[in-house]
C-alpha cells in the first residue's frame, strides 16, 4: 500500500491520509478532539461523502499518529461498524457528530480480530517508518556518518 501511495520516509501521517484519500477517491478528515476519558483514543466515522477520524487531542504527537494509523487500519481493512454504535456516538457531543454517518468504529480494547488487525496495520506502518527514517537530521550527514562509524570519533 505504501508503495502504491508513493509514501517515503520520513513518515508524515497526515500526508499518508491525503494520498490515501486521493487513491480511494474519498476525502479523509482528521479532527483533533478532547475525547472523553475514560474512553477510546480515536473514532472512525464513515459518511456518504467522506471518512472522518477523530483522535485524542490531549496526547503526544507520536501517540496521535499511532491513533490515526490505527483508525486507517480499520478503514483500509473495511471493518464493519461496532455493534454498539450508540457508544461511539456517546463519545462526542451531539453538535460534534458528523452528519449522515453510516458507520462508526469505537473500541477501547483489543479483544476482536478486527481490533488486532487495525493495531497490526498501524504498528507495521510505524515500524516501516522507523527503520527507514534518517537517523540524523538533514545537513548533519558528515557528522552522523563519523559518529556512527566504529572508528570515526576516536
Amino acid at each position: 500500500m505504501l508503495r502504491e501511495l508513493d509514501i517515503r520516509p520520513p513518515l508524515d501521517v497526515r500526508e499518508l491520509c491525503g494520498r490515501l484519500a486521493r487513491h480511494r477517491g474519498r476525502p479523509i478528515r482528521l479532527v483533533a478532539h478532547p475525547i472523553k476519558v475514560p474512553g477510546p483514543f480515536g473514532l472512525w466515522f464513515m459518511t456518504e461523502s467522506m471518512d472522518v477520524i477523530f483522535y485524542q487531542q490531549h496526547t503526544t504527537r507520536p501517540h496521535q499518529d499511532h491513533i490515526i494509523l490505527h483508525e486507517i487500519g480499520h478503514l483500509v481493512a473495511d471493518h464493519p461498524s461496532d455493534e454498539g454504535d450508540d457508544q461511539a456516538w456517546g463519545s462526542l457531543e451531539p453538535g460534534e457528530r458528523p452528519g449522515g454517518a453510516t458507520r462508526a468504529l469505537r473500541r477501547t480494547c483489543y479483544d476482536s480480530a478486527h481490533e488486532r488487525e487495525a493495531e497490526l496495520i498501524a504498528t507495521y506502518i510505524l515500524q516501516w517508518a522507523s527503520v527507514l527514517n534518517p537517523l540524523y537530521p538533514a545537513g548533519a550527514e558528515p557528522l552522523g556518518s563519523s559518529l556512527s562509524h566504529h572508528q570515526g570519533w576516536l
